[in-house]
């Protein structure tokens, strides 16, 4: 299927449900970090991606086999050790994330002075207008 005319609707809901996996902020660290960084464990995958939680790396991780991106080896030993890879699918993401990652890098300093600028200019445009005040009828 090709996803070129945006105009059908099986086009809209494909793009938006491959959106919905690869384009929230934990699948894009897991995706980017397991890029850079070959085969990892659960916890060494936990320690590279800060502030995710337990529960939300597991579901991301989870997620991401669903669909394929990720692999899940299991070693039979006490304890068990647990590995998560790339697949060759998700391999083909990693040059779309290496680019939003160095945009994002590239960039980042100037999308904080813009939101300052955009926030002074919206309080200095509040404090200007007249305040409305309610008056109760009575």
């Amino acid at each position: 299927m090709s996803l070129t005319d945006t105009s059908k609707s099986a086009n809209c809901l494909a793009m938006s449900d491959v959106l919905n996996r690869i384009g929230d902020k934990w699948s894009v660290m897991v995706v980017g970090m397991l890029g850079r960084n070959g085969t990892l464990r659960f916890n060494e995958l936990k320690r590279l991606i800060n502030g995710v939680s337990q529960r939300m790396l597991t579901l991301t991780l989870r997620n991401l086999e669903r669909d394929g991106l990720v692999s899940r080896t299991i070693y039979p030993e006490v304890p068990p050790r647990v590995e998560y890879s790339l697949t060759e699918m998700g391999k083909t993401l990693q040059e779309p994330i290496d680019a939003l990652w160095n945009w994002t890098a590239e960039h980042h300093m100037s999308i904080i002075d813009a939101r300052e600028i955009y926030d002074a200019r919206e309080n200095l445009a509040a404090a200007a207008e007249p305040r409305k005040i309610a008056y109760a009828r009575g």
